[in-house]
């Protein structure tokens, strides 16, 4: 067996010494792991003793990936010599380290990455190298920030505002370190890239450059847009050729987007935005697109009581006056034609750039309903319709094509004398007419109730009433120059004043005795006579 020599004796004694003055209670110490037992690590810190790590302080990562001859440092917090043990702390030393760092990036204001980890009254707490920071709502962003909870999870760069360290490492605890303060800003961070984006900015921003940005605010004038550290406002007028109700209806906040700068003060760095602007105004071009006669598709955008407004193309409305929806003379609401969103077929029939106005009509492409009224209907065809007017001098039905033919006054009966068709006409009554005449280009159609039957004049009133015939009849009016007279149901006849039995007190609706004196056919007249009657009744 080789002996030592003195010299080396004395070395191993001098390294032996070193070794035991530097792992001491209280000092962190690199320690190599020797085994991983069930309910601790065993490492070689250099010391005649190994340490103990309790398993506790690893997470299920670290152990999965531990191995023997793997170094982790450690604080030494027990030495016991007797028995052999010496007790040390991994999770203390990475406390100690992590606040090594952060006193560090203090003094030389540079910036720490953290995790946000849960909402507190007031802002955030933030997980900084294992440490738990504040993060004052405040000092989140430069903006107001309306939920706190969409940075819950997020990693974000901070720089802190103020640093209490532990006073000892003998004070520190795995959470809570009584005593310690640590606070941080992002806004700080924010306001920092926001300046370096501003000075990139304002090296390329002059009047008609296109630059990105992103809308941060929409009021109801306008919106506001990051250009690039630099906000700038692009008003409600600027965001499209066509009509714009509110700018939320063209944007969101978040959204990125190019603009064109209209106008820059680079004294006060005010910037005005346009957004329209990219394309060309397509009223500038309308009178060569769109031609008189040609039939365009768009949708309809606004409903008014006096027209739709339709979306040809990005940019540029037409009008679809109320008259121009429909053939009826009597226009609904134009709600009842067409619905907002709606895609409809027009036909242009105007067109004027300077006034920014285009025409279009819906019942242009349909056929005039006279027009179909002139190839269905005959002279003497039978039709059916409502009643939908009544005046003085006759009734108006309505066809089904939504026209309307006078039945006039004089067409209602062949034998009744009519004073007004209410006194045998009804608003909404259903009838049967025969056409009489039609002239589509007029817009004209009579037609006639009493030639449903033949005219009771040419046979039937002569076969029936013959001179000296006497009938029963019931008195109509009662004249100066004599009675009317109803008989049969239908036709009429006039006592004359010189003919009436003076000797009666006669009444409207009274029932009386007459004879024919006299059958004009000619005239559609016939003369009775109360005088000489040889029924009893008289």
């Amino acid at each position: 067996m080789n002996m030592q020599t003195k010299e080396e004796t004395k070395e191993l004694e001098k390294l032996y010494a070193e070794t035991v003055h530097r792992v001491q209670r209280g000092v962190i110490s690199k320690g190599k792991v020797i085994a991983v037992k069930n309910d601790v690590v065993v490492v070689d810190i250099g010391y005649k003793s190994e340490g103990i790590i309790p398993l506790s302080e690893f997470t299920e990562a670290e152990l999965l990936g531990l191995k023997e001859g793997d170094v982790v440092e450690v604080l030494v917090e027990k030495i016991n010599d007797r028995e052999g043990v010496i007790t040390v702390s991994k999770g203390r030393a990475t406390k100690i380290r992590a606040w090594e760092a952060l006193t560090a990036a203090y003094n030389s204001n540079s910036k720490v990455a953290g995790k946000v980890i849960e909402k507190t009254k007031g802002g955030l707490i933030v997980d900084v190298l294992g440490v738990k920071a504040f993060l004052p709502a405040s000092q989140v962003d430069i903006k107001i920030i309306k939920s706190l909870d969409s940075y819950i999870g997020q990693t974000v760069s901070l720089r802190i505002l103020k640093l209490v360290p532990p006073r000892s490492h003998s004070n520190i605890s795995a959470d809570y370190i009584a005593g310690t303060s640590l606070i941080v800003s992002r806004r700080s961070i924010v306001e920092e890239e926001r300046q370096i984006k501003k000075e990139e900015t304002l090296k390329i921003l002059k009047e008609g450059a296109i630059l990105k940005g992103v809308v941060k605010n929409i009021t109801d004038y306008g919106v506001f847009v990051d250009i690039g550290g630099i906000d700038g406002l692009l008003h409600i007028s600027d965001m499209s050729w066509g009509r714009v109700n509110h700018p939320s209806e063209f944007f969101s906040i978040g959204d990125e987007k190019e603009f064109i700068i209209l106008k820059y003060d680079g004294e006060t760095h005010k910037v005005t935005l346009g957004y329209k602007q990219k394309k060309a105004d397509p009223w500038l071009s309308v009178e060569e697109k769109y031609k008189l006669g040609m039939k365009v598709i768009g949708k309809v955008v606004t409903i008014t009581e006096y027209g739709v407004f339709v979306e040809v193309e990005e940019g540029l409305e037409g009008l679809i006056h109320v008259s121009e929806l429909d053939w009826s003379p009597r226009q609904k609401h134009p709600s009842k034609y067409v619905s907002a969103g709606e895609e409809v077929e027009a036909k242009v029939i105007n067109v004027n750039r300077d006034e920014r106005r285009l025409s279009l009509s819906i019942r242009q492409l349909k056929p005039k309903p006279w027009e179909i009224v002139g190839e269905r209907y005959r002279v003497g065809q039978i039709i059916t319709g409502k009643i939908k007017t009544i005046t003085d001098f006759g009734a108006f039905v309505r066809l089904p094509e939504g026209v309307d033919g006078l039945i006039h006054i004089s067409d209602i009966s062949w034998t009744k004398h009519i004073k007004h068709p209410s006194e045998v006409l009804k608003k909404g009554q259903k009838v049967e007419a025969v056409v009489l005449s039609s002239d589509p280009e007029k817009e004209r159609m009579a037609l006639g109730i009493k030639q449903l039957k033949p005219d009771p004049w040419h046979d039937e009133i002569p076969a029936k009433l013959k001179l000296g015939d006497e009938r029963k009849g019931k008195v109509l009016r009662i004249t100066d120059f004599g009675i009317f007279v109803e008989l049969e149901g239908e036709v009429e006849g006039l006592v004359y004043s010189s003919e009436v039995n003076t000797s009666k007190d006669l009444k409207e609706g009274d029932e009386i005795w007459v004879r024919v004196i006299k059958v004009n056919v000619d005239e559609r007249k016939i003369g009775l006579s109360m005088k000489n009657v040889k029924t009893s009744e008289n």
